[in-house]
């Protein structure tokens, strides 16, 4: 399903209309839970600091199940890199961040995607519109240069800077893929439903529309199926993996039950989805129509197993997939010890 006939890299389009395609996020998370990013700043620096991490963490992901490997420029944008007092950062961080990425997708033959999110500066005045885009563009001139394969623009709350960067990246002619994130209102923050916004995007030429971030699988469901019946194009669903409720439908909204204290972004672990969870989300997706599935904020790569074999796949880190058929106490090989077997009962 990599290659044509011919040898080539089969893209992201043809991919989608074969199938399903996974593709993992949540850098950012995973990398502060290992010691390499500060959280609060979020600013991915690990890959010009420590880049035999994000390679590392890239292959992990593939080796689980994911199809693109995504370059991990997720708030490596000017305005971030510019509240922590590191602007010459910015090209140095984009460049190697997409050579990582290309390295690595040409080493396991997936694609490589480059990456825009939200720039926190959009608001209602038109110079802040140019702001952005020029900001866009800057990303986007290295991402091409790197050969990507496509482009993803994410976790966009405004549908106004969404649509900015769809037309930036349609204007590089690569495939497009631009997800939403819904706080506790079903509306953008410019006050557009989850329907018009996916009906505008995809309008405006995205290729694949949809959700990702802030919402857990339970709650991010009821909005994908809005998304789904509202396109007709291809439709993304990459959720944060917390039990996230209709009271608390976003992980920024979780509050522990003892102490009524928010937990996000550091003291999420006691609401971690199980890697079944994230499964079932992935069916139940899947069964809605929804082709471009992954996982956002808090992904590790048993989340990112569990979606594609819950689409039928069979990726190398299947091989280690559980079997507590072999569990010493709680197996059922009836070759193991009995007063193992009574004592796991007891247990």
């Amino acid at each position: 399903m990599t290659k044509t006939d011919t040898g080539a890299k089969v893209g992201l389009m043809e991919r989608l209309r074969q199938g399903s395609v996974i593709c993992a996020e949540g850098y950012l998370f995973e990398c502060e839970r290992r010691g390499y990013l500060q959280a609060g700043a979020f600013v991915p620096e690990v890959v010009v600091e420590h880049p035999e991490v994000i390679a590392e963490l890239h292959r992990e992901f593939v080796h689980a199940g994911s199809d693109i490997v995504e370059a991990f420029t997720y708030y490596g944008h000017r305005e971030k890199l510019r509240l922590i007092g590191k602007e010459h950062l910015l090209e140095p961080l984009n460049r190697n961040a997409l050579e990582i990425a290309r390295q690595v997708a040409q080493e396991t033959g997936t694609l490589v995607a480059g990456d825009l999110s939200n720039t926190n500066l959009f608001t209602d005045d038109p110079s802040s519109h140019k702001t952005v885009r020029a900001m866009f563009d800057e990303q986007l001139a290295w991402a091409v240069e790197a050969g990507a394969d496509l482009l993803i623009g994410e976790t966009f709350s405004y549908l106004g800077e969404a649509l900015i960067a769809v037309e930036a990246m349609r204007a590089t002619g690569l495939p497009t893929v631009v997800t939403m994130v819904f706080h506790q209102e079903p509306n953008t923050r410019d006050g557009f439903s989850a329907t018009e916004t996916a009906k505008r995007l995809e309008d405006a030429g995205a290729d694949v529309v949809g959700l990702n971030c802030g919402r857990g699988p339970r709650t991010m469901l009821p909005l994908l199926k809005e998304v789904r019946a509202a396109v007709t194009c291809k439709v993304a669903a990459l959720p944060v993996p917390y039990r996230t409720t209709p009271e608390q439908p976003t992980m920024q909204s979780l509050r522990d039950p003892s102490t009524n204290v928010r937990p996000f972004p550091t003291a999420l672990d006691p609401f971690v989805c199980t890697r079944y969870e994230m499964g079932d989300f992935a069916r139940e997706a899947h069964e809605l129509g929804v082709s471009y599935l992954g996982v956002c904020c808090g992904a590790g790569p048993h989340h990112i197993r569990s979606v594609a074999e819950a689409l039928g796949r069979t990726p190398p880190a299947s091989r280690y997939s559980p079997d507590m058929s072999k569990h010493a106490f709680l197996g059922s090989d009836p070759t193991l010890k009995k007063e193992n077997r009574d004592y796991a009962e007891r247990l």
